[in-house]
């Protein structure tokens, strides 16, 4: 019986030593992920809509995690004040221009603070000090807008459809120019007879041009042609 007792208590205080090891394990873990054990600074901002963002939440800085968020609170209808923890090792890289806007983490992932870079010539932010804020773009928003845009597109695309029936239907100048072969054909002739006429036309020209009646206007005209291009040479190599 006093064997069994024994053992009994042994493992009992195992069992506890374990437990308050792993329990003071967990909240290091958790203190250095929240940093607590690090020295801080407070710097604060204000938004219209937090957009689902708690406490605790991660703060972000060059994308690396410098602090959490430490407090929300509501300071009126038009107003949530955000309180941020941040690391002082940190503090350097902080400029009294800096802006705070909200993101995630991935597309679904939980809400967290981002602060950009400030300028290099504004002073660092101090402590405690409000820094400006990017209002986060409404969920609701985006899917009114695609929903506006889904719309448009739904009534271009019948609109399309009903020209291009119209077109099929033999409709319109475009509509009878497909459909109508006759038509068609008139138009290939047109362009034919153009092409012809053009031919006979720079035919007629030359013939011109080697008349002996007119052969005398065209070598003036060809020499001026060709004094004006020296002319023009002569200036340009000057």
């Amino acid at each position: 019986m006093d064997t069994h007792t024994q053992k009994f208590k042994i493992r009992l205080g195992l069992f506890v030593a374990g437990g308050l090891a792993i329990f003071m394990l967990a909240v290091f873990i958790i203190g250095k992920q929240k940093n607590l054990f690090n020295p801080v600074f407070k710097l604060t901002t204000t938004f219209y809509n937090v957009g689902g963002l708690q406490v605790g939440n991660n703060v972000r800085f060059s994308g690396i995690n410098v602090g959490v968020v430490d407090n929300i609170r509501i300071i009126n209808d038009s107003t949530v004040k955000v309180d941020m923890l941040i690391r002082k090792d940190v503090w350097q890289f902080i400029r009294s221009d800096s802006e705070v806007s909200i993101g995630s983490e991935g597309l679904i992932g939980d809400k967290l603070l981002t602060i950009s870079q400030g300028s290099s010539d504004a002073a660092l932010a101090k402590e405690g000090q409000r820094l400006d804020s990017n209002e986060p773009v409404e969920t609701d928003a985006i899917m009114a807008s695609l929903n506006v845009t889904s719309g448009n597109v739904e009534v271009i695309t019948g609109q399309l459809a009903e020209i291009m029936v119209k077109i099929n239907g033999g409709k319109g100048t475009l509509g009878r120019l497909v459909q109508d072969s006759t038509l068609a054909e008139n138009l290939n002739k047109t362009i034919v007879n153009l092409k012809q006429s053009s031919k006979s036309l720079d035919e007629n020209m030359t013939a011109v041009k080697h008349n002996f009646l007119l052969k005398g206007y065209f070598d003036r005209k060809a020499k001026k042609d060709a004094a004006k291009k020296e002319k023009m040479k002569r200036e340009t190599g000057k």
